[in-house]
């Protein structure tokens, strides 16, 4: 059963709504609905904001359109808001089918349909930017749909949601459908705090049961089994199966080579070949290859079926290896029908840019039931594939994870090759929830009596580790808010800045950071209690023990001090310090090869990669590894430059540039001299000796020196001070944490200010500021200085769209763009120059205010981008790189949005006039013709 948590009774008033509307709405509908649907429309009927937390597949979606529905039926309006483009244009179709094209209107950054309807999809970042500009489309909204609110949690866009949250007026009840979280209760506390009155329907019920299996080579086999006993168990058939599979795996590496017998070179090698020949019958089994997990799958009757691949390669891999297998999933009769849609589908692209794009193996694969679906492809292909998935033509996809944010795909059958992916930094293990999420695609309701989560078996996937995967049901929603530059101007701009900072303390991020620190501060008031009793312990009748423990503590810590600086401390000093080194650091090192001044580079992530061994480079530009050996002292950084972006240590340019940056920096501002240093050293020493015998005559001086009870008394002085520290040590975190939001909001408007975008009290926006509240970006503070200082004004349009592109793009793996990238002429490459050195003192700034310093300017793509707007064919353009059609043109996209941003912006005619002509230059061919993402 849902579980409805109690309401606050003391927020919002009542608003009520006549209770025949459920009724109504209910007819419309060929089901009964759930008992967790019920109540969360009862709750909108009364007037209530609601939060639904329902696994996916479970139907919460239709409390949020009964919220469509009332706005046709009383006279006001709602947005539904969705977190992409493609679900905003999904659920566009499904409410036009049910309420009419005339009632239904869709806002993106593409499409713009009857805006002014009483029901409009649109993305989040729409609705954000309606607020702030105080749109005339928000007269008579009544309801909010937030469809995915979970989303809030994704670290580039989940702050907008927070935002449209705590800034929407009061008088708007806020639908909120979300994933199954854990803490639905903490989040359903905040909503109601910026909220008021609102419900919150928990659902953990899967509306189709889930079975957990694991494919051992060809065989499907279940993950549990249930013995009568409350918990369920590993399968003990599953574990035999596996045990034997490991056994012959093993004695296959210890049997008979096929090169056995062959001629034996010198310390017998095989001649002409590798030291290691392949063991006979193949290598060791890594599980059953792709077509044949979808022919066992189609023998169950599991198909469809969505095996995710936690790599684009991978499921582009998989469609050719199902090619080439020759598997067909459908009838010929489909078959015909698949081609004549998509040959409707792609008639707006160029015929030319077909084989480009990928389009004979992709209408080969889904005209026999197969295909790839992730971010890379071309987004009218992905439509395709949603469309032909969700009707049960297509009965194969192979996608990667973000199929399961939000798009309506349900299947019969989830496939998971692996449980292992690239998180962006490194090879992680999926999460719970990260599982939870995938396989809850597994079984469509009215369809499936039950799903199936099938986890692909090879060395090393433990059967133990899967069933943890499957059993854990922790899904945080965690906050990721930050502010930003936008953000606080155009606060600033509708609220003032005192009233803005009370609005961002109550972010989500601050209610969870608030309530992080309740244990803390509960653990602070405990030792307060201790300390005040050990100093009761501590009193002594000759006088203050405090203070004369106080001496012993400060005469202790300074002979410490004194003695890490003498030899035997010394190395480990200089080990701690070249640990704490950081890329752009320029030391210097005294002595030895290396001696010199050298600069701090990124050690990255190989296998000769060593904590405590950080990588230089020198004045000549060698690369050197720097251990404790080269440095017999303390390592103190000497000054310090920003690391290029696209810095490439193998890259002998690379590192001359960098060598020449650190000796330019030295000469600007020299470090001081050795004899300097040792005059330093001397007199530091010096000091602290005498400091020692000061404190030493100060302390045998003291009344409690001759206390009979000092080491007694002592004792104690010495527990209170080790929890004192601990103490503040916990104060510290408090503090940290305590208006975390507000503090780094204060940061940035004090830069703001600086730099001339809001006034010198951080108060008032300037004329500056205006154009920074239309700039939309995560760089938005760099686009702004670029418009302020003019840095684009020499530049036409194919050139202006190459330089913004290197504010959008920054390069995945696997890009293929080279160590160096390509630059189109002489003024992109200024303007490129320009803009980088802006981009370093906006960091710097950053950095001395305690503020995240923004990404580097990345102008891997702009070569591209000038070709792709100076006309070029789309074959030409992605030549020589291992970028997709899909990615270039949703990089185009996000340039056409920027370019557009900057066309409302910018402060001179000639700026404005040059980004509308880059814009209608970008936006062609293949780029035009696909108006989905």
């Amino acid at each position: 059963m849902p579980e409805s948590v109690e309401r606050q009774e003391n927020s919002t008033p009542q608003r009520g709504f006549d209770s025949s509307h459920f009724s109504r709405f209910a007819e419309g509908y060929d089901f009964r609905f759930d008992d967790f649907q019920r109540l969360g429309i009862e709750a909108v009927q009364a007037g209530r904001s609601v939060l639904v937390a329902a696994p996916t597949g479970s139907g919460k979606t239709i409390v949020g359109e009964f919220a469509a529905y009332l706005a046709l039926h009383t006279g006001r309006k709602t947005f539904y808001t969705t977190p992409i483009k493609a679900l905003s244009n999904q659920k566009y179709a499904d409410l036009a089918a049910r309420h009419g094209a005339a009632n239904v209107g869709l806002l993106t950054g593409d499409s713009s349909i009857n805006g002014e309807a009483p029901i409009v999809v649109m993305t989040t970042e729409v609705l954000r930017n309606m607020i702030y500009a105080g749109s005339a489309t928000l007269n008579k909204l009544g309801f909010v749909v937030m469809d995915e609110v979970h989303y809030l949690a994704d670290r580039f866009r989940g702050a907008v949601w927070e935002e449209v949250i705590v800034m929407l007026a009061p008088s708007v009840q806020l639908i909120s459908l979300s994933a199954t979280v854990s803490n639905a209760e903490e989040f359903g506390d905040w909503l109601r705090e910026v909220r008021g009155d609102t419900e919150v329907i928990v659902e953990e019920h899967r509306p189709v049961p889930l079975w957990q299996q694991m494919m051992v080579g060809p065989s499907l086999m279940d993950l549990f089994v249930d013995d009568g006993k409350e918990k369920l168990r590993v399968n003990p058939h599953l574990l035999r199966r596996i045990e034997q599979l490991d056994g012959e795996r093993r004695g296959q590496r210890h049997g008979r080579r096929e090169d056995a017998g062959a001629p034996r070179g010198r310390r017998g090698r095989p001649r002409g070949g590798t030291a290691r020949g392949p063991v006979r019958g193949g290598r060791p089994s890594r599980g059953p290859s792709r077509p044949q997990v979808i022919d066992a799958l189609d023998r169950e009757g599991l198909l469809p079926a969505i095996t995710f691949i936690f790599s684009r390669a991978g499921c582009e891999g998989a469609v050719s290896q199902l090619l080439a297998w020759g598997t067909k999933l459908i009838s010929d009769k489909e078959s015909m029908r698949v081609r004549r849609l998509v040959e409707e589908r792609v008639s707006g692209l160029p015929e030319e840019d077909l084989a480009v794009l990928g389009y004979y193996d992709f209408v080969e694969g889904v005209s026999r039931g197969f295909a790839a679906h992730h971010a890379g492809m071309l987004p009218t292909f992905r439509e395709v594939v949603e469309e032909l998935f969700t009707d049960g033509t297509i009965k194969a996809v192979f996608a990667t994870e973000t199929l399961a944010l939000g798009i309506n795909m349900p299947a019969r059958t989830v496939v998971l090759e692996r449980l292992v992916k690239y998180n962006g930094e490194t090879h992680a293990d999926i999460t719970p929830a990260e599982y939870t999420q995938l396989t809850g695609r597994a079984g469509r309701r009215g369809i499936d009596y039950e799903g199936h989560a099938v986890v692909l078996w090879a060395p090393p996937v433990d059967p133990h580790e899967v069933a943890g995967l499957a059993s854990t049901r922790t899904y945080p929603l965690r906050s990721s808010f930050v502010p930003t530059s936008n953000m606080a101007v155009n606060l600033v701009d509708k609220l003032g800045r005192w009233r803005a900072g009370q609005v961002l303390e109550q972010s989500f991020a601050q209610f969870q950071a608030d309530r992080s620190v309740v244990g803390t501060a509960r653990a602070i008031h405990r030792n307060e209690e201790a300390l005040e009793g050990y100093a009761e312990a501590m009193r002594c009748h000759l006088g203050d023990f405090a203070e004369y423990a106080a001496l012993r503590r400060e005469l202790t810590d300074l002979e410490k001090s004194a003695a890490k600086k003498r030899s035997a401390s010394r190395r480990a000093a200089a080990a701690v310090s070249l640990e704490q080194l950081e890329p752009g650091d320029i030391i210097r090192v005294p002595e030895g090869r290396r001696s010199g001044y050298a600069v701090v580079i990124p050690s990255g992530r190989g296998k000769r990669s060593q904590p405590g061994v950080p990588t230089i480079v020198n004045a000549d530009g060698q690369l050197r590894r720097l251990t404790d050996t080269d440095v017999p002292d303390e390592v103190e950084p000497v000054g310090r430059i920003p690391m290029p972006r696209n810095f490439q240590s193998r890259s002998p340019r690379s590192r001359r540039d960098l060598a020449s940056s650190m000796r330019n920096k030295l000469r600007d501002e020299p470090p001081p001299s050795p004899a300097e240093r040792r005059a330093a050293q001397e007199a530091a020493e010096e000091s602290t000796a005498g400091e020692v015998e000061q404190l030493r005559h100060r302390l045998t001086a003291h009344a409690c020196h001759d206390c009979p009870y000092r080491e007694q008394h002592a004792r104690w002085a010495e527990r209170w001070w080790k929890l004192r520290r601990e103490t503040d040590g916990l104060q510290r975190q408090v503090d940290r944490r305590t208006h975390s939001v507000a503090r780094t909001f204060d940061r940035i408007c004090d830069l703001l200010a600086e730099l001339g975008y809001l006034d010198q009290d951080g108060a008032t926006v300037t004329d500056r500021g205006r154009v920074l509240q239309r700039i939309y970006t995560e760089k938005d503070l760099l686009a702004a200085e670029c418009l302020e200082h003019d840095v684009w004004r020499r530049l036409d349009a194919p050139s202006l769209a190459a330089v913004v592109c290197a504010l959008v793009y920054e390069a995945r793996r696997g890009d293929g763009l080279g160590e160096e990238p390509r630059i189109p002429g002489d003024q992109v490459r200024d303007a490129l120059a320009e803009m980088t050195r802006i981009s370093y003192g906006l960091q710097e700034s950053q950095r001395r205010l305690g503020l995240t310093p923004m990404a580097d300017v990345d102008p891997g793509m702009t070569w591209m981008m000038h070709r792709w707007a100076s006309g070029g064919r789309l074959e030409t353009v992605l030549r020589d790189s291992e970028m997709s059609a899909g990615d270039f043109v949703r990089r185009c996209k996000q340039v056409v949005d920027l370019l557009d941003q900057i066309a409302e912006a910018a402060p001179s005619d000639t700026m404005r006039r040059t980004a509308r002509t880059a814009i209608d230059k970008v936006m062609r061919g293949v780029v035009a013709a696909d108006r989905l993402d």
